[in-house]
């Protein structure tokens, strides 16, 4: 069990799943830079996190929900979760009847290939049960293209996934250090590329062996 000093973000979890250089550039040293892309999913964000509730028959919709684990050392905030009316739900303090919650997460874009907003949903999952002792089976994935959900299934393998996750973050952020950079594709829309550098941080092993060879070309005793 952590402590509530220990917490790390939720989002940091998402941050490293796609890329450990990124986590560490935001959450190790502070580092950030806005590109359109960030620009639109804050502006997404932005919208989903106005603080308010929502109330429809068998729904209720509430935004901004703040979000903790001391079994996983995460906090975090939910851009929406929903309480649809269930027999085997729980209670609300304010409501009659037995509600299921279900965290829905906006991102901008399309679905990506990778588990990085599916990690960072089913953290918030987690979450939501240790708070409230609930059981969650699902949630969503909302994304601004094509607009419409991508439902989420928090199997045991995706639970075990993002527990593991979380215990690497807390281990990168106890050591401190910053992971090297790796260049892929998908650096090329990271709107920390022109401070990473991973094209040239990336290379610095063979540039090094470069700068040997060259040193010892030029000790060579001439014939």
């Amino acid at each position: 069990m952590f402590t509530e000093d220990d917490l790390l973000p939720i989002s940091a979890l998402q941050h490293l799943e796609f890329c450990p250089r990124q986590c560490g550039l935001i959450h190790l040293e502070g580092l950030w830079s806005e590109n359109r892309l960030t620009a639109e999913g804050r502006t997404m964000h932005d919208k989903a996190h106005e603080p308010q509730t929502e109330s429809r028959p068998g729904i209720r919709i509430a935004r901004s929900l703040r979000l903790h684990s001391f079994r996983l050392g995460i906090i975090g905030q939910a851009d929406v979760v929903e309480f649809h009316k269930a027999e085997n739900g729980i209670k609300l303090e304010d409501a009659e009847g037995f509600w299921r919650p279900i965290p829905v997460e906006y991102k901008r874009g399309a679905p990506k290939t990778g588990h990085c907003d599916i990690i960072q949903l089913c953290a918030q999952a987690i979450c939501l049960e240790e708070m409230l002792g609930a059981s969650i089976e699902k949630g969503a994935l909302f994304y601004g293209r094509p607009r419409r959900r991508q439902e989420v299934v928090f199997t045991d393998e995706l639970r075990t996934e993002t527990a593991e996750l979380a215990a690497k973050l807390h281990e990168l952020v106890k050591g401190g250090k910053t992971p090297k950079a790796s260049y892929e594709k998908k650096c090329d829309n990271c709107s920390l590329i022109g401070v990473c550098m991973p094209k040239i941080t990336g290379t610095h092993k063979n540039i090094a062996r470069y700068l040997s060879n060259a040193r010892k070309s030029t000790e060579e005793p001439e014939p």
